[in-house]
């Protein structure tokens, strides 16, 4: 077993080091789960995800245009300040003009709320996100040595300031008096020292800059659940020069993933050929294709794929998972360019795979254990989705 994990581990890393990248071959290797260690998964991941080219001498040049582009981004759309953008005298805080910068500034600040609430829920049960980055951006916290003032974070601009209530307090028998009381907003995680970031924080940022720069999808909650798996791994690097840059890398990654299911968060195209209605319609038809006694089953109980794939399928089963099995399961689930074809015929292989359990139980406990799926050898669901996906 020990040989055979070297031989792969050696047969991965020739692949990624060739010059021109065996795409074929990189993505039946990650199926089977790309190696720990030596950042294959997160240079893996970038090469999946359509960040870097297959050819290797081209990675250079496309990561520093697609870095420099970023550190363009974070200064003209976060940095910047509605005063910088508005050197017109007129606009102003109250300014109520639609193109007012200002009026701009509050609906970001609607978003930005939303996105701050989200990126403190990222996996609860690991601390890393937590954590300081190795790696904070300049732009944001400072660089003294280039002359970078600090600059305030995105969080400050949504945290809830003091909240004074007067209350009405009779002493004795004299006038009343207003006594003022001070709450003070609760604060989800300790404050880092200046110069410091938190890895919420970046996530912050990089949803923050998506929404903005996709007004007409803007922020859906659940966006967190799928950049949050890309900015562990880009995060997580063991080579600091690759590490250094995750932020910038995560974003693009993210911004070419959602590209292909952006449409699972749209509303109004719920109900198109590639939304996500359309998309448990298909999973309903492939597990009446491969196990009719179960969907009659769900059908008859009047459990509907709603009440559990829609979550599965919009947010890549990222939380249906630990972590780990989450990173596992979308080694495979990248390789797909689809990105729907695999992930129907996994989840069909989640419900074949406690498919007992749903026949011999009633309606209550089959929605718990749906949407809470039971723990399982990952090597299993991907073994069995994998016969689904050849049978097709």
């Amino acid at each position: 077993m020990a040989a055979r994990h070297q031989q792969r581990v050696a047969e991965f890393d020739r692949c990624l080091a060739s010059e021109v990248i065996d795409l074929e071959f990189l993505r039946e290797q990650s199926y089977g789960g790309i190696p720990e260690g030596g950042g294959r998964r997160a240079t893996s991941w970038r090469i999946l995800l359509g960040y870097l080219p297959v050819k290797r001498k081209l990675w250079e040049e496309v990561c520093q245009r697609k870095r420099v582009l970023y550190r363009q981004l974070v200064e003209e759309m976060i940095i910047a300040t509605p005063e910088a953008n508005s050197p017109v005298i007129e606009d102003h805080p109250l300014n109520l003009n639609p193109a007012s910068h200002w009026q701009s500034f509050f609906k970001d600040n609607e978003v930005l709320l939303q996105i701050d609430k989200d990126v403190r829920r990222l996996c609860p049960d690991l601390t890393f996100f937590q954590q300081a980055t190795t790696f904070p951006n300049p732009v944001v916290v400072g660089d003294p040595s280039c002359g970078l003032p600090a600059q305030e974070k995105l969080h400050a601009r949504v945290t809830q300031a003091q909240l004074q209530a007067q209350n009405l307090e009779r002493k004795g028998v004299g006038p009343s008096t207003l006594a003022t009381s001070k709450k003070r907003a609760v604060e989800d995680y300790a404050p880092l020292s200046e110069g410091q970031e938190a890895h919420w924080e970046v996530v912050e940022r990089l949803l923050f800059l998506y929404a903005k720069l996709n007004p007409g999808q803007g922020y859906v909650q659940g966006m967190n659940e799928i950049i949050g798996p890309i900015y562990y791994v880009l995060a997580s690097d063991s080579r600091a020069g690759w590490k250094e840059h995750a932020e910038a890398d995560c974003f693009f990654c993210f911004t070419n993933l959602m590209s292909d299911i952006r449409d699972f968060f749209i509303k109004t195209l719920d109900d198109s050929s590639t939304g996500i209605q359309a998309m448990m319609v298909r999973l309903n038809d492939r597990l009446t294709e491969v196990d009719q006694p179960v969907a009659t089953l769900l059908h008859d109980q009047g459990i509907k794929m709603q009440y559990f794939a829609f979550r599965w399928l919009s947010l890549l089963l990222s939380q249906e998972f630990a972590l780990p099995d989450v990173l596992r399961l979308w080694d495979a689930l990248l390789t797909d360019d689809t990105r729907s074809n695999l992930l129907i015929n996994v989840c069909t292989a989640m419900l074949f795979l406690v498919r007992d359990n749903l026949l011999n139980n009633d309606f209550a406990s089959n929605m718990k254990m749906l949407q809470n799926y039971p723990l399982m050898d990952m090597r299993l669901v991907l073994g069995k989705a994998k016969e689904l996906s050849n049978n097709s």
